[in-house]
């Protein structure tokens, strides 16, 4: 069990939330392991639950603190509200600045400065770790134009002008990147980024890793009730989540990228595991995407300093914590949307 900014996370499993007057209590195998009064939360995220008495499910409405269920793994399953809910004034307020192109592009800024920053960070670890592996040289150069970018944001006076931006920086760190690469260089490589389909091993797997990472901010998004189809940069369009995509730039380098060196450096993962189709694209057999799925869960029970909330949480929160910091600036508590920097 964690508490977040007064929003509980049951993460043990066989875990069955139920009512005792005022208070959430929460047994395991019918043994009390945690009790809270319901005026402290105004929210409960539970992965993977075994499930929840009506009467719990009665005063969380009662009281307007949501209820989310979602899959051990992040799926989100549902969300229970009560009659009377702030969500939807959440939601309105939501839709207002997203509409409004300054204040999006505000929001936007922030996060992308966050990928460019975590980006450079990723690059910054491995000439620290790996000098003489690789082309430091080349890598610090990459740095520097990708702390360029980074003071290019601040002078972009619309959502297109900072796309522009974001997108030479994204060329600028992915033609860096092979030089993370340390082993089995000969099956896994970056010559540059490919997508539907990957037309590599090395873009197959971030293409994969991508899409988890999105679903889990997408679950993160539903569980504090805002719209993930509803973003800033990322504008309308039928069946794009919007906001999820917007959340996942600041996240992509640090969660998915690591993830996906560590797999590939230490061997974890092997081009066996890399199909071919006739079309020209790359997927992963069964048994390679099951150890992709064993290191990204392994990799989410990781604890990390958040920079923002100055405590410690699960990496496999991230998501969650950014989803309700930007609940949080929607509703007026903060100046601005803080996203996740990496140190």
């Amino acid at each position: 069990m964690k508490k977040l900014l007064n929003v509980l996370y049951v993460t043990t499993p066989d875990s069955y939330l139920s009512r005792d007057g005022e208070n959430v209590v929460i047994k395991v195998k019918n043994l009390e392991k945690f009790r809270m009064p319901i005026h402290n939360l105004e929210g409960i995220i539970c992965f993977g639950y075994t499930g929840a008495s009506p009467s719990l499910m009665a005063l969380c409405a009662e009281r307007n603190v949501g209820l989310s269920f979602l899959s051990e793994n992040g799926h989100f399953y549902a969300r229970v509200t009560g009659k009377t809910t702030g969500n939807v004034i959440l939601r309105r307020e939501q839709y207002r600045q997203a509409d409004n192109l300054e204040k999006a592009l505000d929001v936007a800024r922030n996060c992308i400065t966050a990928k460019i920053g975590n980006s450079r960070t990723v690059l910054k670890r491995s000439i620290r770790d790996h000098s003489s592996s690789l082309d430091s040289d080349k890598l610090k150069r990459v740095c520097e134009g990708l702390t360029y970018k980074i003071d290019r944001i601040e002078r972009c006076s619309g959502l297109d002008e900072l796309r522009g931006v974001e997108g030479d920086a994204a060329r600028e760190y992915y033609s860096a990147f092979d030089e993370l690469i340390l082993c089995q260089k000969e099956a896994f490589y970056m010559k540059e980024r490919t997508r539907r389909p990957p037309m590599d091993n090395m873009n197959a797997l971030l293409s994969f890793l991508y899409t988890i990472l999105a679903h889990d901010v997408q679950s993160a998004i539903e569980s504090v009730g805002l719209d993930p189809y509803v973003g800033f940069l990322h504008r309308d369009r039928p069946g794009r989540a919007g906001l999820a995509l917007d959340i996942m730039e600041e996240l992509r380098p640090y969660l998915a990228d690591r993830v996906a060196l560590t797999l590939i450096n230490r061997r974890q993962i092997t081009e066996k595991g890399f199909v071919k189709k006739e079309s020209g694209g790359i997927i992963m057999d069964k048994d390679t995407r099951k150890q992709v799925l064993l290191t990204w869960q392994k990799r989410k029970q990781d604890k990390i300093m958040h920079p923002f909330l100055g405590e410690k949480i699960q990496v496999g929160l991230l998501p969650y914590a950014q989803a309700l910091l930007m609940a949080r600036f929607l509703r007026g508590d903060l100046d601005g949307y803080p996203p996740f920097l990496c140190r």
